[in-house]
């Protein structure tokens, strides 16, 4: 009887432990004095970079309301924030949760006086968002059936020239060809702003995480991170442009400009895809 109520004991006191340690491994925001970080960041000729706002934890894409609102989507967490500078400082002096509870909410774009949001496999519609900042409205589910893979799967968006919704879908991997099983991995899709009209416009796109587009020609310039476990110099991450739908620029059978994925040796070559534009250092995450 004493052995059983000990073997009771020393099972209760191995999950509190197992609690304790699912709990420590939750990941927390880090938090730190921004200003002395900021010291180390040169700016070009007549620019200069200071605080706007601190404690927004794991905030990722930003987008600026009509108003002023900065919005503010963050990665492995699960909330939107709003910032609002009410006094023209050029600091934000209030902040709002427009949504929590969502699935890393990285991507957000403002369109016509609507949030738009981008979860891992959906995108949704905050209507008339800065008139109801302290009571948002319930989002319109625009679209939900995007891929729910994490690894790659959370978005940065934003609207084109052409008043679509451009959405990158990454690769669920390091390396792999998973187009032949779903045509929109590895790619960068748009959409009209209430979800319909869904296309590819480039392939082979690893894992993008900013585009802009050129304001004279409409070119779109994209970034892409490069693949890991090729030694530490290869492959380096890219800048790409893309004048016209439909081209492919080379995940997961080339890199850069004409690096091979050892691989996929035998099957297609760089030769066969657009090349980078211009080589960025590798593993960078440079954002646009």
């Amino acid at each position: 009887m004493r052995k059983k109520c000990f073997n009771i004991v020393l099972l209760i006191m191995c999950l509190l432990l197992f609690s304790v340690s699912l709990q420590a491994a939750e990941p927390k925001p880090i938090l730190f004095k921004a200003d002395n970080h900021l010291k180390l960041i040169t700016t070009a000729p007549g620019f200069q970079i200071q605080m706007f706002a601190e404690c927004v934890p794991f905030a990722r894409q930003m987008a600026l309301g009509e108003k002023g609102t900065v919005f503010v989507g963050s990665r492995e967490h699960d909330k939107v924030y709003a910032l609002v500078d009410t006094n023209a400082d050029y600091k934000a002096d209030k902040l709002y949760v427009i949504a929590e509870g969502l699935n890393n909410p990285n991507g957000v774009a403002f369109k016509d006086g609507s949030l738009y949001v981008a979860e891992i496999n959906r995108v949704i519609r905050f209507d008339d968002i800065e008139e109801n900042l302290s009571q948002p409205p319930k989002p319109v589910v625009i679209k939900d059936s995007f891929p729910g893979e994490k690894w790659h799967g959370w978005k940065y968006i934003r609207f084109g020239p052409d008043d679509k919704l451009y959405i990158p879908i990454g690769a669920p991997c390091n390396v792999c060809d998973k187009s032949k099983e779903d045509e929109r991995y590895a790619s960068i899709m748009r959409m009209n702003p209430d979800g319909s009209n869904l296309e590819i416009f480039a392939r082979g796109v690893r894992n993008s995480v900013g585009f802009d587009w050129n304001p004279k020609t409409n070119e779109l310039w994209f970034t892409d991170n490069g693949r890991d476990l090729m030694g530490d110099d290869l492959p380096p991450d890219e800048l790409n442009k893309a004048p016209k739908a439909g081209m492919h620029f080379g995940f997961p059978y080339c890199h850069s400009k004409d690096i091979d994925d050892l691989e996929f040796v035998g099957s297609l070559s760089c030769k066969d895809f657009t090349q980078a534009h211009f080589d960025l250092w590798l593993h960078v995450e440079s954002v646009v």
